[in-house]
């Protein structure tokens, strides 16, 4: 049973903000939070004999970081069960091994203008691609980071029936007690005529029906499981990365699928998911679920 919100600190900025958000995500499912400082100081000071008193700088940094954090933490809720610890690894596979029995892992994001977040390789996209649990990078405006908005907003994609991204926006809306919107995006084929002969009378297009169709397949199982959920549907005919950045502005968290392929680097990311990473106006889950190889990428 995955058991603690797990973040990762360096000290930035970025990192600060995520784990506050984390403090927050892990006092509302009261489950404890683990903080993680990963650092290869041991690859570029040594490692320290048994006999000395001194121990490397790179050491002393990282538990200073993590106390901080420890510390900010306790003061942002002082009843929340916490633990931290260093780790002498890269801080991508760090995480990605914290991941394993996590609820989630919540890193920041680099939001540090438009061009440098368009830079693939950081540590955030790395966790987000890989790791085999949930993952949110936090990102956003004020009112979206303090959850002003009192609004999730999921994507469904064409694999999302009965997924782990459906299940996990639906606890997010129950757990902060908010509404959700759910989101099926669509496009209509510059050959098909309005009203498919299959349609004859109907108002919406064949498209358009498909779309609604499978929103409903997406939602049915999990609707049972969470019927005090306030929940509005919605299918939009527009590019999918376009619709969910404009429709983020409005809410406190974008809950989008993974479809990962297995042994194969580099598509472990949907483009909608990798393009809401960087562009998105609230904190970004990114939510794992396996897909076969003969699967197309949306």
């Amino acid at each position: 049973m995955r058991s603690s919100v797990v973040v990762g600190v360096d000290g930035s900025d970025a990192s600060l903000t995520a784990l506050d958000w984390a403090v927050d995500e892990a006092t509302r499912h009261g489950h404890p939070l683990r903080i993680v400082n990963a650092s290869l100081w041991e690859r570029y000071e040594g490692v320290v004999p048994r006999w000395a008193t001194d121990r490397p700088s790179g050491q002393v940094l990282a538990e200073n970081i993590v106390g901080m954090a420890e510390d900010r933490a306790r003061t942002r809720a002082p009843s929340l069960a916490l633990s931290g610890e260093v780790l002498a690894e890269d801080a991508a596979g760090a995480l990605l091994q914290e991941g394993q029995e996590a609820l989630m892992v919540v890193v920041g994001s680099q939001g540090r203008g438009e061009v440098r977040d368009l830079l693939l390789g950081s540590v955030g996209l790395i966790v987000a691609a890989r790791c085999h649990g949930p993952v949110v990078v936090v990102r956003g405006d004020r009112h979206a980071l303090e959850a002003h908005h009192q609004r999730v907003l999921l994507a469904v994609g064409e694999h999302d029936v009965d997924s782990s991204a459906v299940r996990f926006a639906f606890r997010e809306a129950a757990v902060r007690d908010v509404d959700l919107d759910v989101v099926h995006t669509w496009r209509e084929p510059a050959h098909e005529q309005v009203d498919h002969p299959l349609l004859v009378g109907a108002p919406r297009s064949y498209s358009a029906h498909q779309a609604s169709e499978l929103l409903d397949k997406a939602l049915e199982p999990v609707l049972r499981a969470y019927p005090e959920v306030r929940y509005h549907r919605a299918t939009v005919e527009g590019p999918a990365h376009r619709v969910l950045i404009q429709r983020s502005a409005a809410a406190d968290l974008l809950v989008v699928g993974a479809r990962r392929q297995r042994h194969v680097v580099g598509l472990e990311l949907g483009r909608v998911a990798h393009r809401a990473l960087h562009h998105a106006s609230c904190p970004v889950a990114v939510v794992p679920q396996e897909r076969r190889s003969t699967e197309s990428d949306v």
